[in-house]
């Protein structure tokens, strides 16, 4: 077990983003995240850590809300395999920080506060996609922004590949700690900013008590257990693609790993990362 807790686990994600008492983490990571678009002075958590339904999925998808000092909502999720209606649901959870912002009664002149979604997504969602992508309400025709209620930022991770050294900026910084985190002996750029120092006391698997070390454990596992099924499922698929193409051709193989997986009830979207068919495809098989 590495120094440092994985961040990509659902302990790691909230013991260094979803807790009170750590907050400045959040703040400063967001305000390196939007700089020069909104400053963070203080934020209150809106919601208790929210189990996911399944043991399953705990090791896929937890998310925090929160809100700033000036009004605007913020959703930051972690995610790491690819489920089904992705896009849709980021939507939906931004739609509902929006819709609880209603007041009852003839004189609310519906002066909305904007609301964020930010995704940090531990895996590649294709070939074409990139390490940052920035989603606004804009007109079509000209670009400029409709309006500023509604804010999406999606990080795809495996995209961002400088080492410590390359980092220029702090949100770089941030970037390469939340990759490298649980392999580092030490933290680096703890010299730089006291934000990191902070990242260091919090991250460090020997200041766990005894119970929290115990939760980690069960989150490091769940997370171990569904990085190693899509492992397999990958090198199944490209094995099994090898195998039947010698027989029947390429094709054949890598509709039958299609078939295995369905049954198993992989998401679509994991089947499509795996075997690189498109959701249409998949579900006429």
């Amino acid at each position: 077990m590495g120094k440092f807790i994985n961040p990509f686990t659902d302990f790691g994600f909230h013991r260094i983003f979803g807790q009170e008492v750590h907050k400045e983490l959040l703040i400063d990571f967001l305000n390196q995240l939007l700089e020069g678009e909104r400053h963070i002075s203080d934020i209150t958590f809106q919601n208790p850590i929210l189990q996911p339904e399944t043991i399953e999925d705990r090791g896929v998808i937890f998310d925090i809300h929160c809100k700033d000092d000036n009004g605007g909502w913020f959703v930051v999720e972690m995610q790491n395999g690819a489920q089904p209606y992705f896009y849709d649901r980021g939507i939906y959870y931004l739609s509902r920080a929006i819709s609880n912002q209603g007041e009852k009664g003839k004189d609310w002149k519906f002066n909305l506060c904007p609301v964020y979604g930010i995704f940090l997504l531990n895996y590649k969602m294709g070939m074409n996609s990139k390490f940052r992508t920035d989603v606004i309400l804009a007109d079509r025709d000209t670009g400029r922004m409709f309006s500023d209620k509604i804010r999406q930022v999606y990080l795809e991770l495996p995209w961002f590949t400088k080492e410590a050294d390359d980092c220029e900026t702090d949100f770089e910084r941030w970037l390469y700690l939340l990759k490298h985190m649980d392999t580092l002996d030490r933290m680096p750029f703890k010299a730089q900013k006291a934000v990191f120092d902070k990242l260091l006391e919090v991250a460090d698997v020997a200041n766990l008590s005894k119970d929290e070390r115990v939760l980690y454990d069960e989150a490091l596992k769940r997370y171990r257990d569904y990085k190693n099924t899509i492992d397999y499922a990958e090198e199944r698929g490209v094995e099994k693609g090898r195998k039947e193409g010698r027989k029947e051709g390429r094709q054949e193989g890598v509709y039958s790993v299609v078939k295995a997986m369905k049954e198993k009830g992989f998401p679509l979207l994991t089947i499509a990362e795996v075997t690189g068919l498109s959701e249409t495809e998949i579900e006429t098989l």
